[in-house]
């Protein structure tokens, strides 16, 4: 998916996100017009391009609809390396600052992870792809070299990145 449909999808979770989506009015427990429904896709769809464009080697990515109260979560989990990989999830915030989590994990079935970290919802109303690429890029470690490359998109094209361990040099 190019940057400009990420983008697009990121405008569109944020208004979904700053609807309630937790109200039955339209499909069975999708909301208005079904808005939890379209939420759960575009943010699928969403983290499946993320995935990609992440350079992971390997990644899931699921849904949980949660019952009528709630958004329901959409999450990435997903591998750089053998002992590098990112938990990241979308969901409607009901009683903090208005943030998506996410963080480090060790292997695909690391539910625990390190510490939670938390991207403001505001990059998604901005549109701010390249800065969500670049900020979740930073969680990559280094590969046995000292050097992890992977390629970031830009608005106008691709470009690649490296990721440089200051340890190692």
């Amino acid at each position: 998916m190019s940057v400009k449909s990420q983008k697009k999808n990121m405008e569109v979770i944020f208004a979904l996100v700053n609807q309630d989506l937790s109200y039955i009015h339209g499909e069975r427990e999708s909301g208005p017009n079904g808005a939890k429904k379209q939420f759960h896709s575009k943010s699928a769809a969403f983290l499946r391009s993320l995935g990609n464009d992440l350079g992971l080697k390997e990644f899931k990515v699921s849904k949980n609809y949660g019952g009528i109260a709630v958004s329901g979560e959409i999450t990435l989990i997903g591998m750089w390396d053998d002992g590098s990989g990112l938990h990241f999830q979308i969901c409607q915030p009901f009683a903090s600052q208005p943030s998506f989590l996410y963080r480090t994990i060790s292997h695909m079935k690391d539910f625990r992870g390190e510490q939670n970290r938390w991207l403001p919802i505001s990059m998604f109303g901005d549109g701010d792809y390249e800065g969500v690429l670049g900020l979740l890029l930073a969680l990559h470690k280094p590969t046995e070299t000292g050097t992890a490359t992977t390629k970031i998109p830009s608005a106008d094209t691709r470009s690649e990145a490296k990721v440089v361990n200051r340890d190692a040099a």
